[in-house]
């Protein structure tokens, strides 16, 4: 697996934190790290950044090269139980066990001080990711998140790929549920472009984490962003946001 790390200024006189960004369907570890101007603000806050891949990558992974949405470049961040995926997708625990723990060994200046954030299918796994660790991760915020995989076409279609036909398998890497079911964070902050195309084709659904944030008293900063759509424009816009919003989380007590 490939993966970018920025460390900031800040590292030459010790630890920092770090944010971990998660990437959407058919990314790199390029994608964010080029187009999303996200390291002039990990360097105004001391904060490194830590950008995975989205899915395994080689000749021997299997991929679905006709379909950019299952397959290298969408592993969405589940653990996969169904072959042929089941041997290497296992994104969700990479994320959360297998990268923390190589990039606190080999980078000690990175101390396990964690925030999380991503866009479209890398928010899903970051609202998943976080909800299902208590503790791991200081903060969460995402762009333009899958918020209900269940209820969309791009979760249905990887889910019963990855996971199976047995919904209720489903329910553990889908934030809107993990929320009905209990899981909680002290806050979670998401921007949404009122011009994004996948919000107009139902494959977001924010409503539904709006709803059920409601229901479960879990506090939700949701920023309406108008006239922004999907791409990096938006993100690159409103990114420094979101890194202040986590700095004031990761540097505090």
């Amino acid at each position: 697996m490939t993966f970018s790390v920025y460390l900031p200024p800040q590292a030459a006189g010790g630890k920092v934190p770090a944010l971990y960004w998660l990437s959407g369907l058919t990314c790199t570890d390029d994608n964010f790290r080029v187009k999303a101007g996200a390291q002039r603000y990990a360097a105004e806050h001391g904060i490194a950044l830590v950008i995975p891949d989205t899915s395994p990558r080689g000749i021997d992974v299997p991929d679905m090269p006709e379909r950019y949405d299952l397959g290298q470049g969408a592993g969405f961040y589940v653990n996969a139980t169904q072959e042929p995926w089941s041997t290497h997708y296992h994104m969700y625990d990479y994320v959360v066990a297998e990268l923390p723990a190589l990039v606190e060994k080999y980078l000690p200046l990175i101390p396990g001080l964690r925030a999380i954030s991503g866009h479209s299918m890398g928010g899903h796994g970051a609202l998943v990711c976080a909800l299902k660790n208590p503790g791991m991760y200081r903060s969460v915020s995402a762009f333009a998140p899958i918020c209900h995989p269940m209820e969309c076409g791009w979760g249905q279609g990887c889910f019963s790929a990855y996971l199976g036909e047995d919904k209720s398998q489903w329910e553990a890497y889908d934030a809107t549920c993990l929320i009905k079911a209990g899981a909680a964070m002290p806050e979670i902050l998401v921007d949404q472009g009122t011009a994004d195309e996948f919000l107009d084709a139902g494959q977001l659904l924010p409503e539904s984490l709006v709803e059920a944030c409601h229901q479960a008293d879990v506090p939700l900063s949701l920023h309406l962003q108008e006239g922004y759509d999907h791409s990096y424009h938006f993100i690159a816009t409103f990114i420094g946001e979101h890194i202040a919003w986590h700095a004031k989380a990761l540097h505090a007590g």
